[in-house]
C-alpha cells in the first residue's frame, strides 16, 4: 500500500458513481485482493472465507441475476426505483462475492465443541475484516466502492452459474471502479457517544 494506514481508513468511503476505466491494471486488483486474502485474521486460522472475482460478463450477469430474483418479489413500482440502482451498480469494473464456507465452520465446531455456538459469528467477524481489508485495498489503488447485501435472494441462481458450492454462504457483494464522482462528505455522530476511556 502507498497511502499510510491512517490515510486509507479517513478516505474509504462508499462510492455509487462508479465507472468502468481500468486506472490500474486489472492484475494489480487481482493481486490485491490476494494480498487481502493471505493476510487477515481469522477466528482459530480457520481462513473460512472464499472470494469470488467477477469481471466483464459475469460481472453484468450478477446483476442481470439480481433483476430477475427483485423483479419476482417486489411490485413493479418498487422495481423501477430499484432498477436505477442495480444499473448504476453494473456500470463499474467489477465485483467481488464473499462468502463463508460452512464446511469449515463445522468442522471446527466438532473440533471445539466448547466453542460451537461462536464459530458462526466469529467467521461474520473474520469476513468483515476481510471486506474492510479489501476496500482498503480498492481504495489505495484509486478505486471506489461499495457493498451491498441481495443475499439470501440471489444464492441460489449464482451458484448455478458459477458453478458456487452449495456450502458456501453469500455474505456481501462489493462492487468497485473508477470514482466517477466524489461522495458527500461523511457525517459521524459526536466521538463521546460512541467511545469512552476509563483510567
Amino acid at each position: 500500500m502507498s497511502l499510510l494506514y491512517s490515510d486509507l481508513v479517513k478516505k474509504r468511503r462508499s462510492v455509487y458513481a462508479l465507472g468502468n476505466s481500468f486506472i490500474v491494471p486489472k492484475e494489480k486488483i487481482i493481486h490485491s485482493i490476494e494480498e487481502a486474502i493471505q493476510n487477515v485474521p481469522s477466528a482459530f486460522n480457520s481462513q473460512s472465507s472464499r472470494l469470488v472475482l467477477l469481471f466483464g460478463d459475469s460481472y453484468q450477469k450478477l446483476w442481470e441475476i439480481t433483476a430477475l430474483e427483485l423483479r419476482k418479489k417486489v411490485s413493479e413500482e418498487q422495481f423501477q426505483k430499484t432498477k436505477e440502482k442495480l444499473n448504476s451498480f453494473s456500470k463499474g469494473l467489477g465485483s467481488i462475492l464473499f462468502y463463508e464456507d460452512t464446511e469449515t465452520i463445522s468442522s471446527l465446531q466438532i473440533k471445539f465443541p466448547l466453542y460451537k455456538d461462536q464459530f458462526p459469528i466469529w467467521s461474520e467477524h473474520g469476513n468483515a475484516i476481510l471486506q474492510y481489508a479489501v476496500w482498503l485495498y480498492l481504495t489505495d489503488l484509486g478505486l471506489g466502492a461499495n457493498l451491498q447485501h441481495y443475499n439470501p435472494l440471489i444464492d441460489k441462481a449464482l451458484q448455478e452459474a458459477f458453478q458456487i458450492p452449495s456450502h458456501w454462504r453469500l455474505i456481501a457483494q462489493m462492487n468497485f471502479g473508477s470514482i466517477e464522482k466524489e461522495p458527500d462528505p461523511k457525517t459521524s455522530l459526536p466521538i463521546d457517544i460512541r467511545f469512552s476511556v476509563f483510567e
